[in-house]
């Protein structure tokens, strides 16, 4: 008895400890290679998290789901985890489509014992004044369609208010710079192990991403308090 117990408790660990993720998105996910930092922060904290991108130029959920490549990895059965993303979504037909095309993900998630996520994001520089909107319909669209949330826009939002030096938007002002990505990577991690410890992972291990000192520990307080 005392055998099975002690293998069905490393049973679990393990399983806590590993995630097989399926990003689905666009150019939002796929600059700089997101999914690949996620796998080098999960590293770093002897977490195994392995990962495939079905993410294109342009794309929203609907576009996935009418192409049918999301529905045959789903079916596949391969996934703990698929992570949906889309532009910024604030506007009302934006709402909509995270909730009505989130959903018919989810029905395919749960008839494969797979969870869904909703990765926000941010608006451009030029639409920053919506950034309260993107955040409030990713957040009623998880919630709507009981799936995890990944809070990327919001922590972008305050990191964004304190004026750190290390900048999250690229040259087009839109797309993140590597320090954007490393940002929706490190706020991915800490919503799967959130009694991980960020403040663990070494600043010369993550400078790599275009982080100063300064803002990597305001980045990591940010984080660690949503």
């Amino acid at each position: 008895m005392k055998i099975r117990i002690l293998f069905t408790c490393l049973f679990l660990s393990i399983s806590i400890n590993a995630q097989k993720i399926l990003f689905v998105g666009n150019s939002l996910t796929y600059y700089n290679n997101l999914p690949n930092i996620l796998e080098s922060i999960a590293k770093e904290f002897d977490k195994e998290i392995t990962t495939k991108m079905l993410c294109y130029p342009n794309y929203a959920i609907v576009d996935h789901l009418s192409e049918g490549k999301v529905q045959q990895e789903i079916n596949s059965k391969k996934y703990d985890l698929v992570i949906i993303q889309q532009g910024p979504s604030s506007q009302e037909i934006g709402k909509k489509m995270l909730i009505d095309d989130g959903k018919k993900l989810k029905e395919i998630c749960d008839n494969n014992g797979t969870k869904l996520g909703y990765y926000m994001v941010w608006p451009s520089k030029r639409y920053y004044y919506t950034f309260n909107k993107v955040i409030e319909n990713h957040t009623e669209a998880a919630k709507t369609n009981n799936a995890l949330l990944f809070p990327v826009g919001k922590n972008w939002q305050q990191y964004q208010q304190q004026k750190n030096t290390s900048f999250l938007y690229g040259p087009d002002n839109f797309h993140p710079s590597k320090a954007g990505s490393f940002l929706a990577a490190l706020t991915i991690f800490h919503t799967l192990y959130p009694n991980t410890s960020l403040e663990q992972l070494p600043y010369k291990k993550v400078k790599k991403w275009g982080l100063n000192k300064k803002s990597y520990k305001s980045m990591i307080q940010i984080i660690s308090s949503n």
